[in-house]
């Protein structure tokens, strides 16, 4: 809305000087008939035009308009430095030889400083309306967060470690599709969006950590889904998706867009297990073979136990025998330590 706002503030300038220009002695007088619509006219044109270029080139790079504009204004500042510099070797030369040796040396010297500064663009930084140069370091890049990695609610307590420095984004269309879900008629849904929601407020309230509401639409958001603008949102930041959506985890590698899947991590921060290692759990339930007892680490590892059907209900100790790791998760294989367990029998006699 600003934005449409300043475009017709410049027009109604453009306007107002075009319509100042036909009124003004230059274009108006006995032999200059036509002139004032000419002038009118031509002010319009070359306000158009502007207006039509701006809106042509969407994506605007802030540090190549930076570059050429401060490139350009140190080019002219060299440029007359050298002129006072080369003064004493051009007294007495021609005029328009001056002149024309004055515009060649701007030329270069602009053209060398808006180069520099394009090719070094990613090791400085120019912000307007200050100039802060700094160093960018590499690596720091935004996160952009899917609707399922807010309702997990995990990455809270990722954050709240400070294991994460990056800024985190949250589109306002994900937004949105939490607030859908948290108005849904089914209860299971609606709880999920009111935790997402939660997760969020969370987030924001904590100092430490820089939450960013992205509520700009892109044009290539047009009639996209939400999976797929976060892929071009993430893309356009050149940052990455946190998500745990499976879906879009694959459609981001396509777009050669960076993921973290919560899951992964999750995966990769369990305990190790080798064959040979003494594991203690709880049986819960039965096994699909014959024999077989399910137990849970309190990482949620899912422990199948040879021999353990017998103790369900019961902590056992278990030997491992193998770890298989799969998509869902990581299970682990053992075997049931007889011996161990009836030598624990008489203490756990005793204790009761």
């Amino acid at each position: 809305m600003a934005l449409v706002i300043l475009r017709c503030v410049f027009l109604a300038v453009a306007i107002a000087l075009g319509f100042q220009l036909s009124t003004s002695p230059l274009v108006t007088g006995e032999d200059k008939e036509g002139l004032p619509w000419f002038g009118f006219l031509s002010v319009m044109f070359v306000a158009l035009a502007v207006l039509a270029a701006d809106i042509a080139v969407r994506r605007k790079r802030l540090d190549t308009i930076t570059a050429v504009i401060f490139g350009t204004f140190i080019g002219l500042i060299l440029t007359y430095v050298f002129r006072i510099v080369l003064t004493p070797w051009l007294e007495g030369a021609d005029e328009t030889f001056v002149n024309w040796l004055q515009l060649a040396l701007a030329t270069i010297v602009c053209y060398a400083c808006i180069s520099v500064l394009l090719q070094t663009k990613d090791d400085f930084r120019f912000i307007i309306p200050y100039v802060e140069f700094a160093k960018e370091v590499k690596g720091l890049k935004p996160y952009v967060l899917d609707t399922s990695v807010v309702i997990d609610g995990r990455i809270a307590d990722i954050v709240e470690t400070r294991v994460i420095d990056n800024q985190l984004v949250m589109p306002q269309f994900v937004i949105a599709e939490l607030q859908a879900i948290a108005d849904s008629g089914d209860k299971l849904r609606r709880n999920r969006g009111r935790r997402g929601l939660d997760i969020l407020n969370r987030l924001r309230s904590d100092p430490k950590v820089d939450l960013m509401i992205y509520d700009r639409e892109l044009p290539e958001f047009a009639g996209q889904p939400v999976d797929q603008k976060l892929v071009l949102l993430a893309k356009n930041l050149e940052g990455k998706v946190v998500t745990n959506d499976y879906n879009l985890n694959k459609v981001a590698k396509l777009h050669n867009v960076g993921v973290i899947n919560l899951n992964d991590i999750a995966n990769s921060l369990k305990p190790v297990f080798l064959p040979g290692e003494v594991v203690e759990v709880r049986i819960v339930k039965a096994g699909e073979e014959a024999g077989q007892g399910v137990g849970y680490l309190e990482d949620g590892t899912m422990v199948v136990i040879e021999g353990g059907r017998e103790h369900i209900g019961e902590q056992v100790n278990a030997t491992v025998t193998s770890v298989l790791q799969t998509s869902a998760g990581r299970m682990v294989f053992g075997r049931f330590d007889r011996a161990a367990f009836q030598s624990d029998q008489p203490r756990r006699g005793k204790a009761i």
